[in-house]
Parts: structure tokens; C-alpha cells; sequence
């Protein structure tokens, strides 16, 4: 059983490092694609905004459908791993065509940027929701769930700081090679991909699910998936905390080349700070399990919140010094490696809660909520940006010698202040709602075997 626990814990976590490259290069640098490298005029970027800001509020509201079709799914492989295969070859396809140059311009590009941003939209959200709605039946153990996210999330920060720390030196030596900047990010796109494809092979030929535990369940329906979001109430709490906290990470972490760019006044020094905060975080999902057999997750979220705020704070008044911004950007990311991890236990544990209360286990339905807190998470941020850039008059400045003071201040309420606001309210909310205890999780599991849901060895 151990051996097989170990299998789950890598070859699930090892597949998350490309797909999250990919999606960092999408969420947190098609803007900067859109208005730094293809040089879009400002009237079209007011409509990109636009259109970004509604396809991802659109997509993310159908998540939770794609967790009925998932579901639903009863295949001789399973009822993840078809969505996680067919996901990942359609989003690299559009990943592809998103950052490819047809030369179009005006009213035909936007038309099409949007046909291909819906698309991989869509293709991402199908593997997104099967690859993680999968993790809670690797495991019905919390600890062993820990340790499965933990490594997972390790993998994917591996994969996100990959991006980040990479995407300068590595697009600016491919724009040297093949002459332009728009040729670069094609290329760089393609490398993605490529490993991608690869991560996601480990886990659809690696990973080992639980057989034989879980009691059959009739189809879930349309009105069915409301009465799962709607009536769980700590899956609702839950939503509502780690959407307020994904706007505040996914704003800040959106605004960080364009920080470097136009207020620090260096953008090769983003590298080396996203390989500082990358470091950091890393190395705090890999000791979460030696804090967790220590401190139940009430007081791990409360530490780990102390860290955000005094970061963000030391981050707002902090001179252009790097020990300072430096200082301050591992504390928040500190603090946010623990945050990212508990949410997804919290999330993970209202399976078994909504099981317990409703009858139904509804694993996929349940789980796109975190794709579709990621995507309104990442819709807001990107309206925050894109009004930010426009407002502030980065849009059209080439240096920092061209941005003003106003616009510095701007960039900076829109970067420190706006987040930190809704990470407290996502933790405000978290106290004073969820209940989900070890003790209640213990309950739970019992209750559930007694009545025959789930088949559990003693």
C-alpha cells in the first residue's frame, strides 16, 4: 500500500509541472504578449480587456457543467483520465495559435484572439477539473492527502517559477535567434507544450485510483449540480474564501514584470526575484507536512495570513532596494504556499462533507469550483491590469522615466493594496464559517461507512 501511495504522491504531482507552465504563461504574460511585444494600440487593448474579463467569467461559470460531464463519465479508463488526455492535446493546440502573429490587426484579430481564447479556455478547463477532481480518490486520508497536494503544489510552483524566472532571458536569446520577439513567444509556446504533453503522460500512465471503495452513484443532473454547490454550505463558504484569496495572488503576481519594468527600472531583476520568491515557496510546501503534524490548520492559516500582511505592507513602503522588496516578497510568498495548499485540502475535505449531508459524493463538481475560482480569480486580476496599465499611462510608456508619480502610486494600489484587502476577507470568512475539523472529518468518514457509502479497511 505504501508503495502505491508513493507512485499516487509523484506521478500525480510530476504531471502539473507543464501544465502549469502553460498556464502561467497564459494567465499571468498574455498581456504583457499583448501589449508589450505585439504593441497593441490602446483602443484595441480596451477591447481585449473586455473580451478577456467576459470569456473568463463565462467559461468559469460552465466549469462546474464540465464537473457533471466528468462525473458522469464511466469509461473502461476511468472517469478523469479521458478529460485530463483530451484536455491537454486541445490546449496545447490553442496555447500555439494564441501567441502565433497572423499579422492581423483591428476588428479581425480581435475576432479571432477571442475564437482561440474560448477554445483554450474550454480545452484547459477539461484537463484542469480532471486532474485535480482525481486527487481526493488517491487517497481518503487527510495526512496522505497533505502529503499527495503538497507535492503536487510543489510541482506546480516548479512549473509557474519555471515561466517566471525563464521567460525573459530565454525569450529575449530566442528573439535574438530568430530575429523578432513575436517569433520568440511562438517558439517559447511550443516549448511548453512540448513538456506538457510529456507531465501529463506520467500521470495518465502512472497513477493508480481506488477501486472497490466508493459506492455506485445514480447520474447527477443540471438541478443536481446546484443542489451540490448551493446546499454544501462549506463547500459555498469555502468558494467564496479561496476566490477572494486567488484575486488578491493572481493581481499581485500579474503586475510583477510591469513593476520591474516601469517602477524598479530594471526588468532583468524580475528573474532573479521570481527565483528568490520560487525558492521560498517551494521550500515551504516541502516542510507543510512537519508544521502540519505540529499545529491543526486554524493556527497554520492564521501564520501563514501574518506572513501575507506584514509582506505586503513591508512591500508598499519599501524603497527601490531589493533587500527590501526582496524581504518582502518571501514573506508573502510564504504565507501563500501555505494558504494555496490548505485551501485545497479545505476544498478536497467537502467531498467527503457534501457526501455526508446529501447523499452524493460528486468528486468533479465539487472540484471545478477550483478552476473556476482560478479563472474568475484570473479575470479579475486581468480587468485589474489592463484598467491599471491603461490608466496609470504604462500602456504607452517605453521606460520608467516615462511613467508618473501618480501612475507609480496607481500601479502600486492596484499591485499591494487591492489584494491584501480581499486575502484578509477570504480569511475572515474562513473563521467565521468553516467547520471542518479533524475531529468532524473523522465523524464524517464514520457516519459514512455505517450507512455503506464508502468501503473503509479498519
Amino acid at each position: 500500500m505504501k508503495s502505491g501511495t508513493n507512485r499516487n504522491r509523484f506521478t500525480f504531482g510530476l504531471g502539473t509541472i507543464g501544465r502549469d507552465m502553460l498556464y502561467a504563461l497564459v494567465s499571468m504574460y498574455l498581456m504583457f504578449y499583448l501589449t508589450d511585444i505585439l504593441d497593441l494600440p490602446d483602443s484595441t487593448l480596451w477591447w481585449l480587456t473586455s473580451i478577456l474579463l467576459a470569456a473568463r467569467i463565462f467559461d468559469a461559470v460552465n466549469d462546474p457543467i464540465m464537473g457533471i460531464f466528468i462525473d458522469n463519465t464511466n469509461s473502461r479508463f476511468g472517469k478523469f483520465k479521458p478529460w485530463i488526455a483530451a484536455g491537454a492535446i486541445l490546449t496545447g493546440i490553442f496555447t500555439v495559435l494564441m501567441y502565433t502573429d497572423f499579422g492581423l490587426r483591428g476588428a479581425s484579430y480581435l475576432v479571432v484572439f477571442t475564437i482561440v481564447y474560448l477554445c483554450w479556455d474550454i480545452s484547459f478547463t477539461a484537463n484542469d477539473i480532471g486532474y485535480w477532481s482525481m486527487l481526493p480518490s488517491l487517497s481518503m486520508d487527510q495526512k496522505e492527502r497533505e502529503k499527495i497536494g503538497a507535492f503536487a503544489r510543489i510541482c506546480a510552483d516548479i512549473g509557474l517559477f519555471a515561466v517566471v524566472v525563464g521567460i525573459v532571458p530565454v525569450t529575449e536569446a530566442l528573439g535574438k535567434s530568430f530575429g523578432s520577439m513575436t517569433k520568440a513567444y511562438f517558439v517559447f509556446s511550443i516549448i511548453i507544450v512540448l513538456i506538457m504533453l510529456l507531465g501529463q503522460s506520467i500521470t495518465l500512465f502512472g497513477v493508480k485510483e481506488l477501486k472497490g471503495v466508493f459506492k455506485a452513484e445514480s447520474a447527477t443532473t443540471l438541478k443536481g449540480m446546484f443542489k451540490v454547490i448551493f446546499h454544501n454550505d462549506q463547500l459555498l463558504y469555502t468558494t467564496i474564501a479561496i476566490a477572494l484569496f486567488m484575486i488578491g495572488y493572481t493581481t499581485t503576481t500579474s503586475f510583477g514584470l510591469y513593476y520591474f519594468k516601469y517602477a524598479y527600472g530594471d526588468e532583468s531583476m524580475y528573474s532573479i526575484f521570481a527565483l528568490v520568491l520560487g525558492v521560498s515557496q517551494i521550500a515551504a510546501l516541502a516542510v507543510f507536512p512537519l508544521f502540519s503534524k505540529r499545529f491543526d490548520r486554524k493556527k497554520l492559516y492564521a501564520g501563514a495570513t501574518i506572513f501575507v500582511v506584514v509582506g505586503y505592507v513591508l512591500f508598499f513602503f519599501s524603497p527601490m532596494d531589493m533587500k527590501y522588496i526582496g524581504t518582502a516578497g518571501v514573506l508573502i510568498f510564504l504565507g501563500e504556499a501555505f494558504i494555496q495548499l490548505l485551501m485545497l485540502m479545505f476544498l478536497a475535505d467537502t467531498i467527503e462533507y457534501g457526501q455526508w449531508k446529501l447523499g452524493k459524493r460528486n468528486d468533479s463538481i465539487t472540484l471545478s469550483l477550483q478552476p473556476f475560482i482560478n479563472k474568475m480569480g484570473g479575470a479579475i486580476a486581468s480587468g485589474i491590469v489592463g484598467a491599471t496599465v491603461i490608466i496609470s499611462g504604462i500602456s504607452s510608456a517605453a521606460s520608467k522615466a516615462d511613467v508618473t508619480e501618480q501612475g507609480l502610486l496607481i500601479l502600486k494600489l492596484s499591485m499591494l493594496a487591492i489584494p491584501l484587502l480581499c486575502i484578509l476577507a477570504g480569511y475572515l470568512i474562513y473563521r467565521l464559517k468553516y467547520r471542518i475539523d479533524e475531529k468532524m472529518y473523522k465523524q464524517i468518514l464514520s457516519d459514512l461507512k455505517a450507512r455503506g457509502d464508502i468501503k473503509l479497511k479498519d
